[in-house]
């Protein structure tokens, strides 16, 4: 019976054992064999694709998003365009309540960096999209006004009463009075914009043409980056956003100015301390030579000068001396006594301050 037994026990180990050995050679060919077709799972392709939510922006991106992001300027690397905008929003909120005589507040929705193809593709139908030039930059940018805000401006344009909602009628191409109460809008938009850059350089965007089909309204190519700024408006019950489009194309003439920190930068240079140094420099006292004679000698005959010899000047009793600060000569003088002290008398200025201190 004993020898009948051992056969299956061992059989077994030997089938334990060949399981083993398989496992094994089934987890070297996955580490080992790199190219090797595998099918990926929901969750492997939903966090490839960047599907998934996650708190931290930045550490929900995928691999993807980053490399299609990198080829974006983040407008953070012209810290002088917030400035700008929040100089609009001011300017534009005081501007609409003149031009629509009711209580009119703007506010900043979002400044953002986007591909101008990605952009036209998103915008929501129906809308205006007003193409204007920058007549010193030579290149061009957008204006989106959405529906709601084209709506809102023509009820309160046309005296709708106060505290209803603007009707909407949707699936009908806007009328003629739409349009031009629209552009009245953008040129008040495009000269408080001037208005903005002002302190900056001084800048003109000119109207051009009102579009209604995106394709229509291609200023640049599809893969350029674009400063994408949202302006929200509310009118009471009523409102809507502006978009503002502008392609890092067109900031470029002036994109040193942009990446000042404040109005005024100068990059090396602080006119503050420039005129306060200026006016503690006038104040320093500063010691002034009187050079009777100059001469040129040999080191040799400097080395073998003794205790009491003498060195003859040729300067005669009323040739001019010169006042020297230091190597710099600045004045022309006569050599004389006043009272009982030696003084000098400035007759020519050889070099002007202001080459010494601007």
């Amino acid at each position: 019976m004993s020898g009948s037994e051992d056969p299956q026990a061992g059989g077994g180990d030997d089938d334990d054992l060949a399981a083993a050995w398989g496992a094994a050679l089934d987890g070297e060919d996955a580490s080992g064999a790199p190219d090797a077709a595998r099918v990926l799972n929901q969750a492997e392709i939903d966090s490839l694709l960047g599907f998934e939510a996650s708190e931290d922006a930045d550490a929900g991106k995928s691999g993807i998003e980053r490399m299609i992001h990198s080829g974006l300027v983040s407008y953070e690397r012209l810290p002088m365009l917030e400035i700008i905008f929040d100089r609009l929003v001011r300017i534009l909120s005081t501007s609409l309540r003149n031009f629509t005589s009711d209580n009119v507040e703007v506010s900043i929705d979002s400044i953002a960096s986007q591909r101008f193809g990605d952009y036209l593709n998103s915008v929501p139908l129906p809308a205006m999209i007003a193409v204007f030039k920058v007549e010193e930059w030579d290149n061009y940018g957008l204006i989106v006004v959405d529906s709601a805000m084209i709506y809102s401006v023509v009820d309160v344009l046309l005296g709708g009463r106060r505290g209803t909602a603007a009707m909407r009628v949707e699936g009908r191409p806007y009328t003629t009075i739409e349009r031009t109460l629209v552009e009245r809008l953008i040129g008040v938009l495009l000269k408080d914009l001037g208005e903005a850059f002002a302190p900056l350089t001084h800048v003109d965007f000119r109207f051009e043409r009102l579009e209604v089909n995106p394709r229509f309204a291609t200023i640049s190519r599809l893969s350029n980056a674009c400063v994408l700024t949202r302006l929200r408006v509310e009118m009471e019950d009523r409102g809507g956003s502006l978009d503002l489009l502008l392609p890092y194309a067109t900031l470029e003439p002036v994109r040193e100015l942009l990446l000042q920190q404040f109005m005024g930068e100068k990059f090396g240079r602080d006119s503050i301390w420039e005129t306060h140094l200026a006016q503690q420099l006038r104040h320093t006292e500063v010691a002034l030579e009187v050079v009777l004679d100059q001469q040129v000698m040999p080191l040799s005959a400097i080395l073998s000068l003794k205790p009491g010899d003498r060195i003859t000047l040729s300067a005669q009793p009323q040739a001019p001396v010169r006042l020297h600060c230091g190597p710099i000569p600045l004045f022309e003088a006569e050599y004389g006594r006043r009272d009982t002290r030696r003084a000098v008398r400035i007759g020519r200025v050889l070099r002007p301050v202001t080459e010494i201190l601007p």
